[in-house]
């Protein structure tokens, strides 16, 4: 049934398809798969899997619950900003069916810190605690001090969050990807810090940085982020580059584009990542790996790249309720098929994206010869 709800839901436009999916799971309306319980713990948190669903599905935190039941081990609501703003005009989102991608363009549209509190409180208020919760702060789009902005988000909202993200990297926003350079990066961390301080709230903050950087402008934004004190890195946003294989009408629309054609991208970038932060002696710092990751043996490739905890979203809008189920089903595949008994034995063994990537796919064909002989 749910199958079928899906693909009748497909065949709307895709920003009243994403609509219709917020409203159903804020209701309670969506499938309820068997929990795979895959156990990580990073920075200091306790995730039941390491499988969130990523920042820009639940913008205004109306949903969490509902995204929880379908077997994320964390949510990121957001991004959210300090004041309401519509976004961009309509049309602005596309899908790429035929690339397995989505471009957006939506540019912040958010309801405010105010409401996503009202949001929350409930939570905090009753305990609830089904999940990790992160939050996913940002700057309104005129704005004349963005640094302020994200001031105003931590100190509003730190205390309802088991995590920050602090998102520099989105495309739609002018001037956003600046701050992911070191004088406005400094000045915007230290004002995130500033802003959970005077909340009297103490979390671990996540810096979310754009696949277009260059491995040495990568690392060398994380060397001054890891200075001012966070506690890792969500890799990576959408992308504002366009492959040449692209086949689908929409290809040329701008914004950032997510899912498939990122997926290689985005590894990379994690694998870079985490090879220079493990160089300067900060391998300790937690690595979140999202970007076109679709099924177990993608989500594998990030762990062996040396991801602590993987996020996806794309895949959510194209394939439907059960995406969740079957990344982390094929993930316990491969990790098993490994014959590892933790995903701590599986972060970081591989240390280019090439040979994560052919490994992962290795792995799969021993699982699924496992699958065929039992």
């Amino acid at each position: 049934m749910w199958g079928t709800i899906s693909n009748l839901v497909q065949a709307l436009p895709a920003e009243t398809a994403h609509k219709i999916a917020v409203t159903s799971l804020r209701a309670g309306l969506a499938p309820v798969p068997n929990r795979v319980v895959l156990p990580v713990t990073c920075s200091g948190l306790s995730f039941d899997n390491p499988l969130g669903l990523a920042a820009g599905f639940d913008k205004n935190a109306e949903c969490y619950d509902g995204a929880f039941r379908l077997g994320f081990g964390a949510v990121e609501v957001g991004t959210i900003t300090p004041q309401p703003q519509p976004g961009n005009p309509r049309p602005r989102v596309f899908r790429l069916p035929d690339d397995e991608a989505v471009i957006n363009r939506y540019g912040f549209n958010s309801k405010g810190m105010g409401y996503a509190a009202s949001q929350l409180a409930p939570r905090k208020q009753d305990g609830r605690a089904p999940g990790i919760l992160g939050v996913n702060i940002g700057a309104n789009k005129l704005s004349r001090d963005k640094t302020q902005d994200y001031y105003s988000t931590a100190k509003r909202l730190a205390e309802f969050a088991d995590y920050l993200t602090v998102n520099l990297s989105s495309p739609n926003t002018p001037g956003l990807r600046d701050l992911q350079h070191e004088e406005a990066l400094v000045r915007t961390l230290d004002a995130v810090f500033q802003g959970c301080k005077e909340a009297r709230v103490s979390l671990p903050v996540f810096v979310k940085l754009a696949p277009d950087l260059s491995d040495a402008e990568l690392c060398r934004t994380l060397d001054w982020a890891s200075a001012r004190g966070v506690d890792g890195f969500v890799l990576t946003n959408t992308t504002i580059s366009r492959p040449q294989h692209l086949k689908s009408a929409a290809k040329d629309q701008a914004g950032g584009l997510s899912g498939a054609p990122l997926t290689h991208k985005s590894l990379s970038m994690l694998a870079c990542a985490a090879r220079h932060l493990e160089h300067v002696g900060l391998s300790e710092m937690a690595l979140v790996g999202v970007g076109g990751i679709a099924n177990g043996t993608q989500a594998y490739a990030r762990i062996l790249a040396g991801a602590d905890l993987i996020q996806l979203y794309t895949s959510l809008s194209l394939k439907g309720p059960y995406i969740a189920h079957h990344v982390l089903t094929g993930l316990h595949a491969c990790l098993k098929a490994d014959g590892l008994t933790s995903l701590a034995k599986a972060k970081g063994q591989i240390k280019t994206a090439d040979a994560a990537e052919a490994h992962a796919e290795y792995v799969l064909k021993i699982a699924s010869a496992q699958r065929a002989g039992s």
